[in-house]
């Protein structure tokens, strides 16, 4: 089991010191990404439901928060950084021209020496995308198109698309990724979702509540990628932590947290799951939850990073 940070480009994380210093943390502390996630706008008030809340709002209905574009904050990341992979999760892919994002991932790539992982989703705040000036109604299809398309200018010197949503003819758009490509990661927690990791994705980024609820998703992947014919196990499995690390401050609640947590990636780790990825939290609390998971796990080679098997 790897550990990453999420929403690190978020509220205090979009300020340069904060940036900065998580990003060298959690390459200090073993861990193997950060992963950025991405809102152009976010409207002072929405009719769309959040389905990853019961309360069918974000943050508990906050709409003023920083959040920092994901690619830029990634970028600086980049330079202050050698081995943490960088990852968007995820970036609402139907709201960019997907030629201009090609360019975009292939030159950070490029310059972060082939440690990019674009998380891409079909986006859930129709708001946004009334705002950005991109129809919400045919998102998944535009995905899809764009994946095709991107994929395309990173392997071909001459590239050609012609699809519902993308055109071109011996498009050149240089220089091309390190690896010849971006691993892809599909967000989402939808049955949908699921379908197109296993057939289009590299990766797969659910927004789950546990170990049970994935297990359904799962098999749907699996079901996709052998009528596609394509490698189920391939497809690497990220899964952000759901639980309550908030007590790490206090000792008996921070056992119970630790508890929790080793409970879950163990629980995980029997799914194949590859990564779980925990909240960007102070740096003091990273530290205890390093010692933490060293004392359970026996890691040798970094603090955080390391086998939960």
């Amino acid at each position: 089991m790897k550990f990453g940070l999420f929403g690190v480009n978020s509220f205090q994380g979009a300020a340069p010191a904060t940036a900065a210093a998580t990003a060298r943390l959690a390459e200090d502390l073993g861990l193997d990404s950060v992963w950025a996630i991405d809102h152009v706008i976010v409207p002072a008030t929405y009719d769309t439901t959040y389905p990853y809340d019961e309360t069918g709002k974000m943050l508990g209905g906050q709409v003023e928060f920083d959040v920092a574009d994901p690619l830029i904050w990634l970028s600086y990341a980049a330079a202050i950084t050698e081995r943490i992979i960088l990852a968007t999760g995820i970036l609402v892919l139907p709201q960019r021209n997907p030629l201009v994002l090609a360019k975009q991932v292939a030159s950070l790539d490029v310059l972060a020496r082939g440690r990019v992982h674009l998380g891409v989703g079909v986006g859930w705040l129709e708001e946004e995308f009334s705002a950005v000036g991109v129809p919400f109604a045919d998102r998944g299809r535009r995905h899809d198109d764009y994946v095709t398309a991107m994929r395309a200018l990173w392997r071909n010197t001459k590239a050609s698309v012609d699809t519902a949503y993308v055109s071109f003819t011996d498009a050149i758009s240089l220089p091309h990724p390190v690896n010849g490509g971006v691993s892809i990661v599909i967000g989402g927690g939808s049955t949908r979702a699921a379908r197109r990791a296993g057939r289009i994705g590299d990766g797969f980024l659910p927004t789950v509540g546990g170990p049970d609820a994935l297990q359904p998703l799962l098999d749907t992947i699996h079901a996709e990628a052998d009528t596609a014919g394509r490698d189920a196990n391939a497809i690497e499995v990220t899964v952000p932590y759901a639980g309550d690390l908030a007590g790490l401050d206090d000792g008996a609640r921070r056992q119970a947290a630790v508890d929790e947590l080793c409970w879950t990636a163990d629980a995980f780790a029997a799914l194949d799951v590859t990564r779980i990825l925990l909240p960007a939290l102070p740096a003091h609390q990273l530290h205890a939850l390093a010692v933490d998971l060293n004392g359970r796990y026996g890691t040798t080679n970094s603090v955080i990073g390391g086998s939960a098997q």
